[in-house]
């Protein structure tokens, strides 16, 4: 059986419906996150992922988390998110509760798939188990408890020793929000530039010289300015903007093979993350 890679989708059905007849039926697929949010079709698109069933993974990205903080009262919407079809849905509860139910991370054919990125003293193993000790407590009777500690910038670099809500905070920044690291490994999220583009002292996640994770080949989403690279062995991004009228992709691994569907502009490029 195949395994397909699909990059953010942000709630842009539509150009899922265009990419997914051009993959084979019986295909594997894992979502890397972003399923919803500033795109046209929040709802639908969460509904067609779900009703994928056991044919796909679906990661979480820091849109899924936000709707899911909205849902429980948390956080408020922004002006610019689409997920208020989702909140009023007859059927808004049963896809909250699937949602808070999906991975973090996954692990298959030899690669690790996250949305955003992996922090330098992490290898695959570790990736794997810390974010099972998140998944846990988003899935736990008391997630609301949980959810209202995640946000926040600190603490910006791992420690082994970090505990609670810390050390939770640090792994679900890294796995949903990371695009750049200091050279000493503190997570840095103002620059959301390409990598050619980001400012002195800045290193992008997959370039860390301590990286530990550089036996495994980690495919990503959530960077759209960075787009496709499919340049390195132990790194593959796969957002390529399809919210900003770009493409949706679609990578097969471990060939690497590229599906696209060129996408509507639905948000003015760079109008955030």
């Amino acid at each position: 059986m195949s395994l397909y890679a699909i990059g953010d989708l942000q709630g842009c059905r539509g150009s899922l419906e265009l990419l997914l007849p051009r993959i084979p039926g019986d295909a594997r697929l894992i979502f890397v996150g972003d399923l919803v949010n500033r795109g046209p079709d929040s709802l639908g698109t969460l509904r067609r992922v779900r009703d994928l069933g056991d044919r796909a993974v679906a990661l979480l990205g820091n849109h899924d988390l936000h709707l899911l903080a909205v849902a429980a009262g948390i956080r408020p919407l922004h002006h610019d998110d689409t997920l208020q079809d989702i909140l009023d849905a007859p059927d808004a509860q049963e896809l909250l509760d699937w949602l808070r139910a999906r991975p973090l991370a996954h692990a298959e054919e030899g690669a690790l798939f996250v949305h955003a990125g992996v922090l330098p003293q992490w290898d695959g193993a570790q990736t794997i188990a810390l974010a099972q000790e998140v998944e846990a407590q988003l899935r736990a009777p008391d997630y609301r408890t949980f959810l209202a500690t995640m946000y926040g910038n600190q603490p910006a670099r791992w420690d082994d020793a970090l505990t609670g809500a810390d050390r939770s905070r640090c792994v679900l920044n890294a796995l949903t929000r990371l695009r750049f690291l200091t050279p000493d490994g503190a997570m840095d999220f103002k620059t959301k530039a390409s990598p050619d583009r980001a400012p002195e002292g800045r290193i992008a996640w997959f370039d860390h010289p301590a990286r530990r994770s550089r036996g495994t080949t980690v495919v990503f989403g959530h960077w759209s300015t960075l787009g496709l690279m499919l340049t390195r062995d132990d790194a593959i991004g796969i957002d390529t903007g399809c919210l900003w009228g770009r493409q949706l992709t679609a990578l097969r691994w471990p060939s690497r093979e590229v599906i696209q569907v060129p996408c509507p502009q639905v948000r003015e490029p760079n109008a955030g993350e």
